[in-house]
């Protein structure tokens, strides 16, 4: 099949729509990437990029078109709604010009913002190509809960384009089963919503190293949970440093934070403030096979967002990775990422945003005999292996495209794969 990608991310920055585009191609699909100039966390363009610099590139067999946008800065309210919308204008007015030729179908990935599908409406408009819409941050739920947006004026609005957006698609993948009821809410058929979660990305199936790069090859001994990802205003870094304070006087435990993101000063001056520089660890960004050997040295990983009714009803990325790790997970959590702790019998889940209750999740995680750690990781990779390898998924995203391509009347190849 002839694939287009529409994706306001993409290699360099590190997303795992890189790994579905490889994963396509891999599959025998003609596959291109519509996205702008990578930028993301940094806030400025990657080395090597600009306006005129790598508008196309080849990924590994994978056909990338870069159209301009605004860079996102320090990801300020007003810099970011420049840096979504310039994407926007600039995709819908360059894309059907870059991207030649007919499509069989157009994938559009979705962690925010929700904005990245309007490029592909008018590129559906012009191809006569299906749309296939993945759902990782739900708006305008998500603008709430991470307090991005107060006003119910503008949350209005953007529901109304969520709606708008929606009524365009042909099928909605939705990564958590949690987000079927908004998105029927909004209008769109029960029928045509399909559970597609995040998979385990290869660094996570791979043997970990023994050996860590210089800057960590010292990591503190102990008790030590380990915290991989986005530090932003979602994670409720607020509720993880008032449970180390709880714990402060156990020397042994260690909380190791991995990455990077928009709450990070915030962090690090909190964790001079209250005293907990000897047991709260600041490790910056590291390349999954790097996060892939810390975590292996670990004795739990760590996932968790603030206490928020859109937020139940997310499955946080990160937990697929994390059981693939076969590490007890300790999970912060609401609603759909709890139940999923729950059901696999990984680890532990605590309210979110409670910091009582996550220290004593911490307590008796590191009261329990190693063996039984053990035993929890090694359901948590059991079940990741019964639910979330990409073969498995790729394969039912493959039926659905074929699917929907045979009703625009568009021929695959599928069967000659």
């Amino acid at each position: 099949m002839r694939l287009l990608i529409v994706s306001q991310y993409f290699w360099p920055e590190n997303f795992r729509v890189n790994d579905l585009a490889l994963a396509l191609k891999q599959r025998g699909h003609d596959v291109t990437v519509l996205t702008g100039i990578p930028n993301y966390p940094e806030g400025a363009y990657f080395p090597g990029y600009g306006l005129f610099q790598k508008r196309a590139e080849d990924y590994n067999g994978v056909r990338v078109v870069r159209v301009p946008l605004v860079s996102r800065g320090k990801s300020k309210r007003l810099r970011l709604v420049i840096n979504y919308f310039s994407f926007v204008l600039f995709a819908s007015l360059l894309g059907p010009f870059y991207c030649r030729g007919d499509y069989d179908a157009i994938f559009v990935f979705e962690t925010s913002p929700v904005t990245v599908g309007l490029p592909a409406i008018v590129l559906k408009w012009i191809k006569k190509a299906p749309i296939f819409f993945w759902i990782l941050d739900l708006w305008p739920e998500n603008l709430s809960a991470t307090g991005a947006v107060k006003s119910p004026a503008v949350l209005s609005a953007v529901g109304r384009l969520v709606r708008f957006i929606y009524s365009q698609c042909d099928r909605i993948l939705i990564s958590s089963k949690g987000f079927a009821k908004q998105v029927t809410s909004l209008g769109f058929t029960a029928e045509n919503i399909h559970y597609f979660p995040n998979w385990v990305e290869d660094a996570y199936w791979a043997q970990p190293k023994d050996s860590l790069p210089p800057d960590l090859a010292r990591l503190p001994e102990g008790f030590r949970i380990v915290f991989a990802g986005n530090i932003g205003a979602a994670q409720s870094f607020e509720a993880i440093l008032a449970a180390a304070e709880i714990l402060r006087g156990h020397k042994d435990i260690h909380w190791l934070i991995i990455g990077d993101g928009r709450m990070a000063d915030w962090v690090n001056v909190q964790i001079k403030e209250r005293k907990l520089e000897d047991t709260f660890h600041m490790l910056g960004r590291h390349s999954p096979e790097t996060v892939v050997d810390i975590c292996a040295k670990a004795d739990a990983l760590l996932v968790s967002l603030r206490p928020d009714p859109a937020f139940a009803l997310t499955v946080p990325g990160k937990i697929q990775s994390y059981l693939a790790c076969a590490k007890p997970v300790i999970a912060s959590l609401d609603g759909e990422g709890a139940a999923l702790i729950a059901e696999s019998g990984a680890g532990l889940a605590c309210p979110a945003g409670d910091a009582r209750a996550l220290a004593d999740a911490v307590s008796s995680l590191k009261a329990m005999p190693r063996e039984e750690r053990e035993k929890m990781g090694g359901r948590g990779l059991e079940y990741c292996r019964r639910n979330f390898t990409r073969d498995g998924l790729i394969a039912s995203l493959e039926g659905w495209l074929t699917e929907v391509a045979k009703k625009y009347n568009k021929p695959t190849d599928l069967g000659d794969l």
